[in-house]
């Protein structure tokens, strides 16, 4: 299937195949299971020889035990020809390849959608959950990034809004660029939110009072490891919806931390972490 694993990639989906990271020598059963381990999302190719394969069905298992313990690995079944669909595929959603290339490509795109897209999720938590997404561009010659974050809460009749403008000082854009050039736009944007994130996990307390209506803003800069690297933020943040007479605390440092995680956790690349 290397002609699905490259489709991937030109659509910036982190894949692993194994005659593409195995080399001489490496142990087949630790690369495997570390792949799987770590992975977001797991296509079981479905063929006649595959599923009489001992190590499809070594790694079939590996994912689908995580997906049942984490709730949070997508289990694809990929059919490649007419063969036995195997118990735990039935009644999944499942990609067609049988007939046409493009349709299977296309199902298989939208199922791992909400896992492969470091910029947008949704952080799901017992009382509450977040809808969020990351916008970029330019501002007069300057990098900047903008965190939208939508809170509901369970039961209540209201949801709080923050976003979070992100100006970069002319030497944080420049980096910026650098690390673009170098690793990629989607580690670079995720580096600048890995620096603010790492600035509000010191200040865990940081959490504005909504009293009213009205929009609260605070202004926040925060440094760089190197000397002028500065991001300027305008955070915002307001209550939708209903009065309930209740004053609500907005917890910024969590929303931050959400998102990073997601990001880190769909792009995988050491590179991403370095300064």
């Amino acid at each position: 299937m290397d002609k699905l694993a490259i489709q991937l990639v030109h659509r910036n989906v982190n894949v692993w195949l194994d005659r593409w990271e195995l080399s001489i020598g490496d142990s087949i059963i630790d690369k495997v299971q570390d792949a799987v381990d770590g992975a977001s999302a797991l296509l079981v190719i479905l063929s006649k020889a595959s599923i009489a394969s001992e190590w499809c069905k070594r790694e079939l298992s590996s994912g689908f035990l995580r997906e049942l313990e984490e709730k949070r690995v997508v289990v694809m079944p990929v059919l490649l020809e007419d063969c036995d669909i195997p118990l735990f595929a039935r009644g999944k959603l499942y990609a067609d390849f049988r007939t046409s290339f493009d349709d299977g490509l296309r199902t298989v795109v939208e199922g791992i959608a909400k896992v492969t897209s470091p910029f947008l999720a949704r952080a799901k938590e017992p009382e509450y959950h977040v809808d969020w997404s990351i916008d970029w561009g330019d501002v007069n010659g300057l990098f900047a990034i903008i965190l939208n974050f939508v809170e509901q809460a369970q039961n209540q009749p209201y949801t709080c809004l923050t976003n979070i403008e992100v100006l970069c000082s002319p030497v944080a854009t420049e980096k910026y660029e650098a690390r673009k050039e170098s690793i990629g736009e989607e580690h670079a944007r995720a580096y600048i939110v890995r620096v603010i994130n790492e600035y509000f996990q010191a200040r865990p307390d940081f959490r504005p009072l909504l009293v009213t209506e009205r929009e609260q803003v605070e202004k926040v800069t925060v440094l760089g490891s190197d000397d002028g690297e500065e991001y300027r933020l305008r955070i915002s943040v307001r209550r939708l919806g209903e009065d309930t007479g209740r004053n609500v605390l907005v917890n910024t440092t969590t929303l931050i931390a959400q998102s990073y995680e997601h990001m880190s956790s769909v792009l995988k690349r050491p590179d991403s972490e370095k300064t």
